[in-house]
């Protein structure tokens, strides 16, 4: 804006000056008309405020793509997180473990979730973190988020779907990696293991759901829930998502 705003100002000034009417010397030129030159710079100006704009726009925006791995010498933990009525699933394909609206996660280490619908559409929004995305069903999208130390952030659905809208949170957790270690571990402990049947049972609507473990998770649930919306969504899923190595590591 200083390119418009500081020409302005200073030819104003200049213009009361030169023109002033006590100045005999000012050139009178009341046939003026045009002025290829002035014509030039008047272009000019707009000309390089877009492309300074667009330059930014363009290189800033790849940089904070979603889908951009973030680098860092600490090992990516990868989550799946499954949108339903009203709560948020989290899948740790690495721990081979799942809860409901909690999100634990090393400080310092990049954080890879892959987002999912297995209802309307929702938007995942953890607002101390990073930006929002939108999980739809039968569709697969990404987010990369990186908490360099840690803490304790609040995660929402900001798209509104039905009766339970309100109460759809989560913690999202940053801690050191021993508590996480532990807290995997007591995951662990947990009798429940998250099954098809169960599965069937926790997808329906409920208001204000309680934190809930799983010790373990049936092996291509989110690559199911993707297909279940889109015919082509477990094509599409073992092409970006690598299910097919997951499925690798749930049988290691």
């Amino acid at each position: 804006m200083l390119i418009v705003v500081v020409p302005v100002i200073v030819m104003t000034l200049w213009f009361a000056w030169r023109f002033r009417a006590s100045n005999d010397n000012a050139i009178y030129t009341p046939e003026w008309s045009y002025s290829a030159k002035l014509d030039a710079v008047i272009w000019a100006i707009p000309v390089m405020i877009v492309a300074g704009v667009g330059y930014h726009a363009w290189v800033f925006t790849h940089s904070l793509d979603p889908y951009k791995p973030i680098p860092s010498p600490e090992k990516t933990l990868e989550v799946r997180a499954i949108a339903q009525d009203w709560k948020w699933l989290f899948l740790y394909p690495q721990q081979n473990i799942a809860v409901v609206n909690e999100l634990v996660f090393p400080a310092g280490a990049p954080l890879r979730i892959e987002i999912t619908s297995d209802t309307v559409m929702n938007s995942f929004f953890i607002p101390g973190l990073g930006g929002q995305i939108y999980a739809m069903a039968g569709m697969r999208t990404e987010l990369n988020l990186l908490s360099y130390e840690p803490g304790e952030f609040l995660g929402r659905n900001v798209q509104y779907s039905g009766a339970g809208f309100s109460d759809q949170l989560f913690k999202a957790r940053a801690v050191n990696r021993e508590d996480f270690d532990a807290w995997v571990e007591k995951v662990r402990t947990s009798p429940d293991a998250l099954d098809l049947a169960t599965y069937e049972q926790l997808v329906k609507p409920s208001e204000a759901h309680p934190v809930t473990y799983y010790a373990s998770y049936a092996p291509g649930l989110f690559a199911a829930t993707i297909s279940k919306y889109n015919p082509f969504g477990t094509l599409a899923a073992n092409s970006v998502c690598r299910v097919a190595d997951l499925d690798r590591s749930y049988a290691r």
